[in-house]
């Protein structure tokens, strides 16, 4: 068992190294010089919400993230407070507006909490921002300069999905905590004696959900404006319980650095996970965030440990003979998995191991997975009916099946 995940003198904000990209999130070869959009990773996932001071703190106390940089009032900011948080490669960007004028009051109102920015990083913003304009983007944000004592940061956006948005960032010349308009910062948070360094390293993909008939729609809007790939493709069986479906497809960059299923609904006997979301999101936007972690069994130890509450899996599912052969041997015991509620899958390049956890926000919409890979490069299929199967249950109890 790795112990990466657990108590080391590695800094909790500590970005993996591209060897540990390849194990945590599968990495794969990938030329930039011929990619006409190339991506580095991901920069930011950038939230808005209705309370950020009390959000960043759920984030740190419960999830392990660590408080490294602030804008609001006190540095300037009238609009609104924004709290940076990290753990390995992994960062968030928490804003709740000041001002009762905010823009960010109207989008909460519309929205609830949930991401309104998935910033990337790459290493040429206008180039991007003229392969994306010359291929049909619409450009929210032209390419500009930001600057202080600590450098220059080069950035611009362009629109996805729903409101979502998708700000692109060269931060080569800069060396400060986030961005210009940013102090570092530090919580007085103190974890749990024995609480891991960190407990997931990097965002392994991020999941979108659209309304019915615009899933191929946005696919192809990433392969034409992003030069992202194809890399999965569910649908029918693959995705379908007796009383709900879905239709997915995954696309990628180049390098797999950076992942997007993008989900819709699919004609069935009661609601999906899909449509209880777009009603209550009120349009599209991102579903959840799946967070790489090279220990999932501490991973999920810990944050129970701290009240996050995670799908049922029915011991059905880990007694079924099929499962048992499908499988074969992974890193820790079946009954281990069971007794967490872990699935587990696998497939020609190896296997994984995943867990869901309930809505983290007031509204059914945004929630995290914990994924471990063991050599898989997909997302779970052979878990597919067992998972929705658990959604369900929780939509049922919720009145919205």
């Amino acid at each position: 068992m790795s112990t990466e995940v657990g108590v080391t003198s590695t800094p909790a904000a500590a970005t993996p190294e591209t060897e540990d990209l390849r194990r945590l999130i599968g990495l794969v070869e990938h030329d930039a010089a011929a990619d006409p959009f190339p991506v580095t990773g991901w920069d930011a996932l950038v939230w808005t919400v209705g309370n950020a001071t009390q959000t960043a703190h759920f984030l740190e106390s419960a999830f392990g993230l660590r408080l490294e940089a602030y804008s609001g009032p006190e540095t300037g900011n009238r609009d609104h407070k924004a709290f940076v948080l990290r753990s390995g490669g992994v960062r968030f960007v928490v804003r709740g507006a000041v001002d009762p004028a905010s823009p960010l009051v109207a989008h909460h109102d519309l929205h609830g909490d949930g991401i309104v920015d998935i910033a990337l990083e790459v290493p040429d913003v206008d180039r991007c921002i003229d392969w994306a304009r010359t291929h049909g983007a619409q450009v929210l944000t032209e390419p500009h300069d930001e600057t202080d004592e600590f450098g220059t940061v080069r950035s611009a956006a362009i629109a996805t999905y729903g409101d979502t948005r998708h700000t692109l960032v060269d931060r080569s010349r800069y060396d400060g905590p986030y961005l210009p308009g940013f102090v570092a910062r530090r919580s007085r948070f103190e974890p749990r004696p024995g609480s891991p360094v960190r407990i997931f390293q990097a965002i392994d993909h991020v999941v979108g959900n659209v309304e019915l008939g615009r899933m191929d729609h946005w696919v192809e809007f990433y392969r034409r404006v992003m030069g992202f790939e194809n890399m999965a493709e569910f649908v029918g069986d693959d995705i379908a319980t007796d009383y709900s479906a879905l239709m997915s497809k995954v696309v990628a960059s180049g390098n797999h650095r950076v992942k997007f299923p993008l989900n819709e609904p699919a004609p069935s006997r009661k609601r999906s996970q899909i449509d209880e979301y777009l009603e209550f999101y009120r349009g599209p936007g991102v579903q959840h965030i799946a967070l790489a972690t090279s220990d999932i069994l501490t991973a999920v130890d810990t944050l129970r440990g701290e009240g996050i509450e995670f799908l049922d899996t029915p011991d059905s599912y880990y007694e079924d003979p099929e499962l048992r052969a499908r499988i074969g041997h992974v890193r820790a015991p079946v009954e281990e998995l069971q007794r967490r509620g872990i699935l587990v899958d696998r497939d020609e390049d190896g296997y994984l191991l995943q867990i869901f956890c309930k809505p983290i926000t007031d509204r059914p919409t945004v929630f995290f997975e914990l994924i471990e890979r063991h050599g898989s490069l997909g997302f779970g299929k052979g878990n597919f009916k067992a998972l929705f199967q658990a959604i369900e249950r929780e939509q049922e109890s919720r009145g919205n099946l």
